[in-house]
């Protein structure tokens, strides 16, 4: 029985880490999809290797404070609105304590528990944590889905500059003749395998996520070229 409850406790779950998996995957793919599209671009303008480069630099940084801004402020909102439900909630504890009792078991009833046994659920969760039972059970919050502003930034500017570094990358090593379709592929490529990972690690179908990214990522390059030739050429 130790040994089982000893397994038990080891045990971890991916929900710990949603906040930044989803961050990180958002962030490479708009990384790889952001940069190879302007670089694409550019590339059909016919620029200068050396302005490609500088482009693709300034895309990646640029891009990179962007998504952390971003990210940040969506999330720093999120975490004010969970502060202020918090707020509101320790305040009705201080002043119907027996009525956020019955708002708890009603909760528990609606779950499946017959009145005696959430009555006496929601007794012994509000005598260890109350706050904590009502933020879980009734906003919804916890430890684990809490929002963490500097940590969605850091991990989407990180992640976007990863993304951002493959086209970047590939402008630097393909030969000159071969960049646009150098760019092009190795960056559908990667959408691809990302669309897949992030389809598989949220139990979706791994084709279905894969084709979905790259279908759309298609568009988006195919865009930029032709702007850039098009404006290229009328230069």
């Amino acid at each position: 029985m130790s040994h089982v409850l000893s397994k038990r406790h080891s045990e971890r779950h991916r929900i710990d880490a949603i906040g930044w998996l989803r961050a990180a995957v958002l962030g490479a793919n708009d990384g790889i999809v952001s940069t190879a599209s302007l670089l694409t671009g550019v590339l059909a303008a016919q620029v200068s290797h050396e302005t490609a480069v500088l482009t693709g630099i300034s895309g990646l940084v640029a891009g990179a404070m962007s998504m952390a801004t971003g990210e940040y402020v969506s999330v720093h909102s999120q975490a004010d609105s969970e502060k202020a439900a918090l707020e509101q909630e320790r305040a009705e504890l201080e002043t119907d304590f027996h009525g956020e009792h019955r708002e708890l078991t009603a909760i528990y009833m609606r779950r499946g528990l017959d009145h005696q046994m959430a009555s006496q659920v929601a007794e012994k969760l509000m005598e260890h944590d109350a706050l904590g039972a009502h933020a879980r059970d009734e906003l919804g919050i916890s430890e684990t889905t809490m929002a963490n502003p500097l940590q969605a930034a850091t991990v989407s500017a990180l992640s976007f500059a990863a993304g951002a570094a493959l086209p970047l990358a590939v402008v630097l090593l393909a030969p000159k003749a071969w960049l646009i379709p150098a760019v092009v592929i190795s960056a559908l490529c990667s959408l691809a395998f990302l669309g897949g990972v992030a389809a598989k690690t949220g139990g979706a179908k791994v084709w279905d996520g894969a084709v979905r990214v790259t279908f759309w990522s298609s568009l988006a390059m195919a865009a930029t070229a032709g702007i850039g030739s098009f404006f290229g050429t009328a230069i």
